[in-house]
C-alpha cells in the first residue's frame, strides 16, 4: 500500500493475528524464506535481518523463523516459493501492485484475477500502474518511540545518513530514502536505540487519488480480500485511505 495507509494495516494485522495467524505466519515466513537465498546469516544478509525482524514483531514463533530460513538456504526440501508482482485496477478505478509469494503461481495468478474481477476490477499489463510510482526504502517509527528525542536532531541525523523525505505521522514518523540508504540508516536509528516499526522496500505513489465514501469503501473490501490471501505479501495502491 502507499505510505498513507501501511500504519493502519500492520495496527489490523496485529489486532487479528490470533485468528489468523496461520496465515500471517506463512506470508512471513515466505518473506523469510525468499530473502535467505542471498545467504542465511542475518548479520550479513540485511534483507533476511528485516525479514526476521518483522517476524518477530508479529511474535512468530523462532522454530518457525529457523525453519524458514534453511527453506531459503536449500536445507530443508520442499515446495520452491517464487516471487510474482500483479499490477491492475481495483475499484473505482484504484491502481494496485500486488506482490505474491507462492508455491503456485497459476493457483496465485487465478485467484489474484478472480479477486479483482470480484471487485470490479481487472489486471492490467506491465507498467500498466507502476509507471506512477517510486520504488524507495521506507522506515516506520511509531510516535511511543521517539518520546524525549529532539525531531529536530534526528532529523539532520537522517538526512546526513541519506533520507531524502521525512514524513510526520499522527502514528510517527516515515523516512524515505533511496533504496541503497536503507540499510545505513537502519543501523544509525538502531545505533540510537530507536525502535523502527518497519524497514523495507515499497512502492510509493507518485500522485494520489482521493475517493468519495462509498469507493472508499470498496476499495478498502478489496483490500480486506487482499490481505486474507495466504499468496499476497504486500501490495500498494495509489489511492488516499
Amino acid at each position: 500500500m502507499s505510505g498513507h495507509s501501511k500504519w493502519a494495516t500492520t495496527k489490523r494485522h496485529k489486532a487479528v493475528i490470533d485468528a489468523k495467524r496461520s496465515s500471517i505466519f506463512t506470508k512471513l515466513g515466505n518473506n523469510i524464506t525468499i530473502a535467505a537465498r542471498k545467504g542465511g546469516d542475518p548479520e550479513l544478509n540485511f534483507s533476511l535481518r528485516m525479514a526476521i525482524e518483522k517476524a518477530r514483531s508479529f511474535n512468530m514463533p523462532k522454530e518457525n523463523v529457523e525453519r524458514a530460513v534453511k527453506r531459503g538456504t536449500g536445507e530443508l526440501g520442499g515446495a520452491t516459493v517464487e516471487e510474482l508482482t500483479y499490477e491492475g485496477f481495483g475499484p473505482a478505478k484504484a491502481g494496485f501492485i500486488i506482490e505474491v509469494l507462492t508455491d503456485n503461481k497459476n493457483r496465485a495468478g487465478a485467484e489474484i484475477r478472480h479477486l479483482l474481477a470480484k471487485h470490479g476490477g481487472a489486471l492490467g499489463a506491465s507498467n500498466s500502474v507502476s509507471w506512477n510510482f517510486n520504488r524507495l526504502g521506507v522506515i516506520r517509527i511509531a510516535a511511543e518511540n521517539l518520546q524525549n528525542i529532539s525531531h529536530d536532531e534526528l532529523e539532520l541525523e537522517l538526512i546526513e545518513a541519506g533520507a531524502d523525505d521525512i514524513l510526520p505521522k499522527e502514528e510517527g514518523l516515515a523516512v524515505l530514502t533511496n533504496i541503497e540508504n536503507l540499510k545505513n540508516i537502519k543501523k544509525l536509528l538502531d545505533d540510537k536505540n530507536i525502535k523502527t516499526e518497519s524497514a523495507e522496500i515499497e512502492y510509493i505513489a507518485k500522485d494520489e487519488k482521493k475517493l468519495g465514501d462509498e469507493d472508499k469503501e470498496k476499495v478498502e473490501q478489496f483490500i480486506e480480500a487482499l490481505e486474507e490471501n495466504e499468496d499476497v505479501s504486500n501490495y500498494y495502491t495509489d489511492v488516499t485511505l
